[in-house]
């Protein structure tokens, strides 16, 4: 239907723009992982596995990887438990008010992602709205130290932002499932919390992949938080990143450990994609 010159313009554009801003830095990245730093601090393009047996021979960075992989666990389950309810709600019992609904819990994905997290910052803090209350209620003598520069605190704050990105995937799946089976599930008798186990549930499983890749992946890489509102104990992993391509200037050293992340992020969206598959219906 198309001739080779039209189908060369429409897939060149796309296929350059994805090997100069996507594949060339992937590989890039790659090189500089196999190199150093000079005590001169300048890149030493010789190649050696000096900067992965750091990573395995200095504890701190496996042990904030596994505390990131905790508070991205953490964070990935909150979601969940606030955003399947939600859609659930949304999809099948708001009616008329759905749309409307729907535009409320899109609405803070329009606000940028530093005011909500200068929000917490304010509400979590010594002198905050929530101390400030709960010290007002005669509820506690003196501020809760624990509820800012903590993994509470990050794992609260990263919830509040990723929940929209659980949320949707899974509204997508519960609006996508047929009405007509539910319909027969009451009809042959079974109950609301039977049609929701043995019907709904399983077909909104993909929707729940999705939802839980977004929300963990996106904690995962997340910086700005932990840095906001972290502190000491609440550091993720992303912040080493920054750290070692900022103020330490190890270029190679950031590559690897950026390199391990991609590895496992990729390995997530590969068992994702196949639970999705096994999931699926037509």
């Amino acid at each position: 239907m198309f001739s080779r010159a039209y189908k060369a313009a429409v897939t060149l554009p796309p296929l350059v723009w994805i090997t100069v801003f996507l594949l060339a830095p992937y590989l890039l990245l790659f090189c500089y992982s196999f190199w150093s730093v000079s005590s001169e601090q300048t890149i030493v393009h010789s190649w050696n596995l000096a900067n992965y047996n750091e990573l395995v021979r200095v504890d701190v960075y496996w042990k904030t990887l596994l505390r990131s992989m905790w508070i991205a666990a953490r964070v990935t389950m909150f979601s969940l438990l606030l955003g399947y309810p939600l859609a659930y709600f949304l999809s099948f019992y708001a009616g008329k008010k759905k749309n409307l609904f729907y535009q409320f819990v899109i609405i803070p994905l329009w606000v940028s992602y530093l005011v909500r997290a200068y929000a917490w910052k304010t509400i979590l803090g010594s002198d905050g709205v929530l101390n400030t209350l709960l010290q007002y209620a005669h509820l506690t003598k003196h501020p809760l130290e624990f509820l800012l520069y903590s993994p509470f605190a990050v794992v609260l704050t990263l919830t509040h932002i990723y929940t929209p990105f659980a949320f949707l995937p899974i509204y997508a799946a519960l609006e996508h499932i047929p009405r007509n089976l539910v319909e027969a599930s009451h009809d042959l008798g079974a109950t609301r919390g039977q049609t929701f186990w043995k019907v709904i549930l399983p077909l909104s499983i993909p929707g729940v992949v999705a939802g839980a890749t977004f929300a963990f992946v996106l904690s995962l890489g997340d910086f700005l938080a932990p840095l906001l509102l972290g502190g000491p104990s609440g550091i993720m992993i992303s912040n080493i990143v920054v750290s070692l391509f900022g103020a330490a200037y190890n270029w190679p050293l950031g590559a690897a450990v950026s390199l391990c992340m991609l590895l496992l992020v990729v390995s997530l969206l590969f068992f994702s994609e196949r639970l999705e598959k096994k999931w699926s219906f037509s």
